[in-house]
């Protein structure tokens, strides 16, 4: 019997470690950001939303919010599913990309200002680009 055989192929750790990935990172989104905003009804998705005006966008920031945190909750569990993969790391990434910029136009004195404050929303970005050109791996629950 081989190290090979016993331990496996390099894909089979590729796939296990994308599931890894997808399960760990989509379940803390979903329980540490998407549940809170998505529960948060009209006035947290105002809040969130209006971070669109960094891009000059002003109006409808209940959508934008709103859009945000289903991005958030919903988008992770078609992450950690599998479903929709592709379409849904794009929103999470887009997601993270306006979050770095509030991050980095909230004033100077500000405690999650300038790039420390915008560091999760950078790496959860990188990660959910890296998934998007991945792609979810074997382990997925079969298209609809």
């Amino acid at each position: 019997m081989t190290l090979k055989r016993i331990f496996g192929t390099e894909e089979f750790y590729r796939n296990w470690g994308l599931l890894l990935l997808r399960v760990g990172i989509g379940g803390s989104m979903i329980f540490f950001h998407g549940y809170a905003k998505l529960t948060g009804g009209p006035e947290v998705w105002e809040k969130v939303g209006a971070a669109m005006g960094i891009f000059g966008i002003y109006t409808m920031p209940v959508l934008w919010g709103a859009l945000a945190a289903m991005a958030e909750f919903f988008g992770s569990l078609l992450l950690i599913f599998g479903i929709l993969f592709r379409p849904a790391a794009l929103g999470l990434a887009c997601t993270m990309v306006v979050a770095v910029f509030h991050h980095l136009n909230l004033p100077p004195g500000h405690p999650a200002a300038g790039w420390a404050g915008a560091s999760h929303a950078l790496e959860l970005g990188c990660v959910y680009i890296a998934l998007f050109l991945t792609g979810p791996g074997r382990y997925r629950i079969s298209r609809w």
